[in-house]
């Protein structure tokens, strides 16, 4: 019994070791990367202590060891645009990458102006997406996270993506159009790499040291490297939250054991409102907090009955319940992403249809954000859904104060979404953010310059182009 446990114990000793001395790579190394021609390209990874590494590329092959902590790195001379290309990495294992392409890496940085998706503008840019088969425009998307005590060395996910009409709905849509027109004029790949948080301020992109001349940030960093700062903050602010929607939903004359009552049976005293717009603008109501039942009736020809439609809502702020002729739809949870909701065939009778949008607002302005679409669309055919609604309201609440949203704080995403960046060599950076910082533009200026300047000493790569739209 003892000699099999002695046995056992080697054999997990000696499985540990293999496991650990397996050569690792970071996620941008990948297949289908997009690499910086025309530079010296650092190649790095992570091994066991003093294990030898080696690439194979082309027809050469390039050595190092990994040094006490298993750091390696391997420096590749400049390449020529072009591929695609395979690569081959070899310790104690083996990987091998494919699909590489040589070309400018660009990354794309900022915040909601940045990150808008394709999908977003999927309507307006239908042709676009359905042509978009430039497989040598490539995009890598960093999933959104926060580090207020350290610089990351690598992204837990993420990978290569080339475009193609289904994968470029996740592009960033500034970074698509921005490459294709440089593909259009150079034949050349690019690589996108999007890294970049709807409603960020500036401060949450700039490292410690950049900070520095900025105390108060800096203090505002330090204070948020306390863990149980941060989860007595979510607890206590997710509780009020759900306290308050809670109350909402008991005190909404609309709602009866939490289902809407409403949608056959709307108020006969309910007023109009003309739609898109605010009621604080339209109405006697003010900026009121609390839920607004909105109600509409449209007449569907025969021609158009029966038939798939999708509903167009514009943007609604801040939160929608939507309904067709007592059926739910659709909901959406803040106030940013476009309702575009599908109708089932089923759903669409000839003659009278109503629709209903049960509004929740919890703080400022409600309403329904001008200069957007609202319609009915079935095929080509559409209804319009602007002009007189009935409105009536369902409660009336006190405001509830908006989130710390800890994520925006100073430090934390340079120290995640933009540390693990800085061995890659790039082209240049796309920005576009500036929103979040319009109450001190002076203190932006000194910051977003403080920023640039951070971000080109730490890239070690020169003046390298930094395009901003602010």
């Amino acid at each position: 019994m003892k000699k099999s446990n002695g046995i056992l114990l080697l054999v997990f000793s000696l499985l540990t070791i293999c496991l650990q001395a397996q050569i690792k790579l970071p996620r941008l190394i990948s297949n289908g990367m997009v690499l910086q021609r025309e530079t010296k390209l650092k190649i790095w990874g992570w091994a066991s202590a003093n294990e030898s590494v080696e690439i194979q590329f082309k027809t050469k092959t390039y050595k190092t060891k990994a040094d006490a902590q298993g750091n390696w790195m391997i420096l590749l001379p400049k390449q020529k645009a072009g591929g695609p290309y395979e690569m081959v990495f070899k310790g104690r294992n083996t990987i091998t990458l494919s699909d590489i392409l040589f070309g400018d890496v660009w990354v794309c940085s900022g915040q909601s102006n940045m990150e808008l998706p394709m999908e977003r503008v999927k309507e307006k840019y239908g042709k676009e997406i359905a042509s978009a088969t430039n497989t040598n425009i490539r995009q890598f998307l960093v999933l959104d996270k926060y580090d207020f005590k350290k610089e990351n060395t690598d992204f837990d996910s993420g990978n290569w993506m080339a475009c193609t009409p289904k994968e470029v709905l996740d592009f960033t849509a500034v970074g698509y159009f921005f490459a294709k027109a440089i593909t259009e004029k150079y034949p050349i790949p690019i690589g996108l790499i999007n890294t970049a948080l709807g409603g960020s301020p500036v401060e949450s992109w700039m490292s410690k040291k950049a900070l520095q001349p900025f105390p108060e940030a800096l203090q505002e960093a330090e204070k948020f490297k306390n863990e149980a700062l941060i989860e007595d903050i979510t607890q206590s602010e997710q509780k009020k939250s759900d306290a308050w929607y809670a109350e909402l939903n008991q005190k909404d004359a609309g709602l009866q054991n939490n289902k809407p009552i409403w949608l056959t049976n709307f108020p006969t005293q309910s007023e109009e409102m003309n739609i898109p717009g605010y009621w604080a603008e339209q109405t006697s109501l003010g900026n009121l907090n609390g839920v607004i039942w909105f109600q509409k009736e449209i007449e569907v020809p025969k021609t158009m009955a029966s038939k798939p439609a999708k509903l167009f809502l514009g943007r609604l702020v801040d939160q929608d319940y939507v309904y067709l002729n007592e059926n739910f739809i659709g909901t959406t949870g803040y106030q940013y992403p476009p309702r575009r909701y599908e109708v089932a065939p089923s759903l669409l009778k000839e003659g009278k249809n109503t629709i209903t949008v049960r509004l929740i607002n919890s703080t400022g302005k409600g309403g329904f954000v001008l200069d957007k679409p609202y319609y009915l669309a079935i095929g080509n055919d559409t209804i319009n859904l602007k002009g007189k609604w009935n409105y009536h309201v369902g409660a009336k609440m006190p405001s509830l104060a908006g989130p710390t949203f800890i994520r925006w704080k100073p430090e934390g995403l340079y120290n995640a979404m933009i540390a693990p960046l800085l061995s890659y060599r790039i082209k240049g950076v796309l920005w576009y953010q500036g929103e979040s910082n319009t109450g001190n533009p002076s203190e932006y200026q000194r910051a977003f310059s403080s920023l640039i300047l951070d971000w080109r000493k730490n890239w070690s790569l020169g003046d390298f182009p930094f395009l901003f739209c602010n």
